[in-house]
């Protein structure tokens, strides 16, 4: 997944407190919108430019630390 196509990472123990959060992911998930990287129970999720939502055993700082840590992976290759 792309930095860019990011729009937002959620937490799951936050995020989905309100309900029109809930509400969001239950029609994302009818509409076949959702994509599972795991079996386990998700920490986090990421909505994308697409309006996909990808659901991840992943902290949002975990996430957030992958993402800075490939960026700077990018700005170090060779243009």
């Amino acid at each position: 997944m792309r930095e860019e196509t990011i729009v937002g990472i959620f937490d799951m123990d936050t995020a989905t407190m309100g309900p029109a959060t809930k509400e969001f992911l239950s029609s994302s998930q009818r509409e076949g919108r959702v994509v599972l990287t795991t079996y386990e129970l998700p920490k986090s999720f990421i909505l994308t430019v697409d309006d996909m939502v990808t659901l991840s055993q992943l902290s949002t700082s975990a996430l957030a630390g992958r993402i800075t840590a490939g960026a700077a992976r990018e700005d170090d290759m060779p243009q």
